[in-house]
């Protein structure tokens, strides 16, 4: 025991070691130093003038006459000069599991608006909980879109027993997440998740969109309105995947997740396989007319009067997006989303709508990934292979969404 104590200490403080978390204890113990001054510096080049840790915030700033700080579209706290220096601090607590906006003016320059995650206690690395195990990337190429090159990564929670099935999780963009000190942080959520048992053992799969030559695949792959992405995953990737892991193939187990033309994506998949895919977490989605081509084929903006439409599906939703997002030739992310919102709840569907101030961010999505989740998840017993999603008394008992023009006169 009295080797292996010091031992045990020293991954508790390596799991609770966090640049910000630093930042913050010197911020109230000795704000005037030169060490606090160069990371605050550092702060303005790499972190664009802010740095949270579980909910506490450290904002900064360089300018001649006092800054002032706009946060979540209202006066934030003051800055404070730093003694000797043309350097300007402000502190401030926030709630965490979602995204929150920021503006700062420098010498009566507004800059323009920033969207950061407020991350909480599942989004960190804890010393307790084993990590998964990530695999190099894996190159494919497809036959369903021919001569396309992806590359996707698997990653393995540290409780699959190859002599159970694991449920399966997909996520689109998975470049972007298949990396453990990525500011998104899924992979410390997914693994302090499953360490507590709020979501199952699940394989997840990461994908990145594809390539033929120089030319980008995403937007048909994403935006595109019928099965071929979903004949992807099931006769390509997730095939491949199944020859080497032992995965559930029951859509009671199995969720997808995209943000974007990904999270439309991801909506596609169960929309058009709900014998394997039931849950969804859709961030920002773009359900818009992208990949419309009038009189030819549909686009994603038909999605809100589809559901109106069509019978009911087995599809439990998890649906984020903001106020500030895209409005463009396309359609409007916001307004689209609130649609999709009002459909999923006259169908009486399953679903969660997330409402925030951010632009086209990944920042709320991040924030959210713990309770998100948790949501889709909840009441998952790996002895069950069915379950018919109802929707919460809570929801159905609330109005539509409504929508007032806040911005204008």
């Amino acid at each position: 025991m009295k080797t292996v104590l010091p031992l045990l200490l020293f991954a508790a403080s390596l799991a609770a070691a966090d640049p910000a978390q630093d930042m913050l204890a010197m911020a109230k113990k000795s704000p005037n130093s030169a060490e606090f001054k160069a990371s605050l510096a550092k702060i303005m080049r790499e972190s664009r003038g802010a740095m949270g840790y579980n909910g506490e915030f450290l904002f900064a700033a360089e300018s001649k006459t006092p800054p002032t700080l706009e946060l979540d579209e209202a006066p934030g706290p003051k800055f404070t000069r730093l003694k000797g220096s043309d350097l300007w601090m402000a502190r401030t607590k926030l709630t965490t599991g979602t995204s929150h906006r920021y503006a700062i003016t420098i010498d009566g320059k507004a800059n323009p608006p920033i969207d950061f995650p407020a991350f909480g206690p599942d989004s960190y690395q804890k010393a307790d909980v084993p990590p998964g195990k990530l695999s190099e990337k894996i190159v494919h190429t497809s036959k369903i879109y021919p001569g396309m090159e992806t590359n996707y990564w698997i990653y393995v929670p540290a409780q699959y027993n190859a002599s159970t099935a694991a449920a399966l999780f997909v996520v689109q963009d998975g470049q972007g997440y298949a990396n453990r000190e990525a500011g998104n942080r899924l992979l410390i959520t997914l693994d302090n998740l499953t360490h507590q048992k709020r979501i199952p053992v699940a394989i997840t799969v990461m994908i990145s969109p594809g390539t033929i030559g120089e030319r980008r695949m995403r937007s048909i792959q994403y935006d595109t309105v019928d099965d071929t992405y979903a004949r992807f995953l099931r006769e390509e990737i997730i095939k491949d995947v199944e020859a080497k892991y032992t995965i559930r193939k029951d859509a009671y187990s199995r969720a997808i997740m995209g943000e974007s033309s990904g999270a439309i994506c991801a909506f596609t998949v169960a929309w058009f396989d709900t014998e394997r895919y039931s849950r969804v977490f859709s961030r920002i989605g773009t359900y818009t007319s992208i990949q419309w081509q009038p009189g030819k084929k549909d686009g994603g903006n038909i999605y809100p009067f589809w559901l109106r439409k069509s019978p009911r599906k087995n599809i439990r939703v998890w649906l984020q997006d903001s106020s500030n997002d895209l409005e463009n030739q396309f359609g409007s992310w916001p307004l689209q989303n609130i649609q999709m919102a009002n459909s999923l709840k006259m169908k009486e569907y399953d679903f969660k709508f997330t409402w925030g101030n951010g632009g086209h961010s990944t920042a709320q999505g991040n924030a959210q990934a713990p309770e998100a989740l948790t949501w889709l998840w909840r009441g998952y017993d790996p002895a069950k292979t069915s379950e018919t999603y109802v929707m919460d008394p809570a929801e159905k008992a609330k109005p539509y969404w409504r929508v007032k023009a806040l911005n204008r006169e």
